[in-house]
């Protein structure tokens, strides 16, 4: 297939620049492949689903993982800034920088200040170790483990989609507004959206409906906002991410589809990684690795049923994922209808409830 196929028009005003409030009041697109379309609000999840069901939520947390700074090379400074992506030891990170072109090996990039370098408890310094073919800057941290956690905290701002970023700048309500309240593992640049939505009094209805929730951890990379670049879909390759299905939740989701009940994945994160763990035979099994896992339609579903998931860019990896669960024709109606009634769009905006097309 084409990248133009997961193409449509979106209007600028459809991007949502701050959230819901409360966030169980955003509205719900229900999807159901051969059904009516059905406009609801996320505080009518329960009603949707059935006791016995299963939702899977991905626990992990935003770090503050823009960093501004200056690369200095002999008497030559220049102004760069650094989004982490993924981290591969201790002390390093995988980043996307710019301007990338500006870098090279051996350099060294200062983050944070630098008129006053004399606190070197405050310094945040690196060495470009290497350059990847996807655009990707390997950093050597001067610090490593829990250290360099703290000043990565210290020095970093949050990491809002550029599709917000440039429209207003991070501010103290987004450390709080981008980060699911059942956040618990630090490493994620970017929220898993979808569990934006999620309220206390939601999780307690929930629960008195007797639907169960299960945790799994992905570490959410900069490479979730990269574009398709590639003509054809098949070309396109993922940037790998770190997820975790402990054996626990694995036997959970094993006994709740053995009981007949249903796994709804809260976010393509979560989907990813829960198909990602489950084998050919449907069984789940304990999982913790990278997975670059790409979905796009003809892809068998093997554990979720249903998703919840936020509405998502044209041409993106993440509209073709969608396309494969519910349907292309299916998703390219759900988001006519959505921007026709005024649904807000990306991180910050509406939810949909997508059932997978059989």
């Amino acid at each position: 297939m084409k990248t133009a196929d997961f193409d449509f028009d979106l209007p600028d005003s459809a991007i949502a620049l701050r959230p819901a409030q409360p966030r169980d009041s955003a509205r719900m697109l229900r999807v159901t492949p051969g059904q009516p379309l059905a406009d609801l609000r996320v505080r009518d999840l329960p009603g949707e689903l059935r006791a016995g069901d299963i939702l899977v939520l991905n626990d992990t947390r935003v770090i503050p993982a823009r960093l501004s700074g200056h690369r200095t090379r002999g008497e030559s400074v220049v102004a760069v800034e650094a989004t982490l992506h993924k981290r591969t030891a201790p002390d390093r990170w995988s980043a996307f920088m710019r301007p990338g072109k500006r870098l090279a090996p051996g350099d060294r990039v200062s983050f944070g200040e630098t008129e006053d370098r004399a606190c070197l408890l405050g310094a945040l310094d690196a060495t470009v170790v290497e350059k990847g073919e996807g655009g990707e800057i390997l950093l050597a941290f001067d610090l490593a483990g829990p250290a360099l956690d703290e000043a990565i905290k210290a020095r970093g701002a949050m990491p809002l989609p550029p599709y917000i970023a440039a429209k207003r700048p991070e501010d103290e309500q987004d450390q709080t507004d981008y980060q699911t309240i059942y956040a618990e593992t630090d490493g994620s640049v970017a929220a898993p959206t979808a569990g934006l939505h999620f309220t206390p009094e939601l999780m307690t209805r929930l629960a008195e409906a007797g639907v169960e929730t299960c945790f799994v951890t992905l570490h959410v990379g900069a490479g979730t906002f990269l574009p398709v670049k590639v003509d054809d879909i098949a070309s396109h390759r993922m940037h790998a991410e770190f997820g975790e299905v402990s054996a626990e939740t694995a036997v959970r989701l094993n006994r709740v589809r053995a009981a007949g009940g249903r796994i709804i994945c809260v976010g393509t994160t979560s989907l990813r990684l829960v198909e990602s763990a489950t084998a050919e035979d449907g069984v789940v099994r304990p999982f913790a690795d990278d997975t670059a896992i790409f979905i796009t339609p003809g892809y068998r579903f093997r554990a979720a049923d249903g998703l919840m998931t936020n509405f998502h860019l044209p041409r993106s990896t993440l509209f073709m994922l969608v396309s494969a669960f519910s349907g292309l024709q299916t998703m390219r109606d759900a988001y006519a209808h959505a921007i026709a009634e005024g649904y807000r769009f990306y991180s910050y905006g509406d939810a949909s409830l997508l059932w997978r097309a059989h």
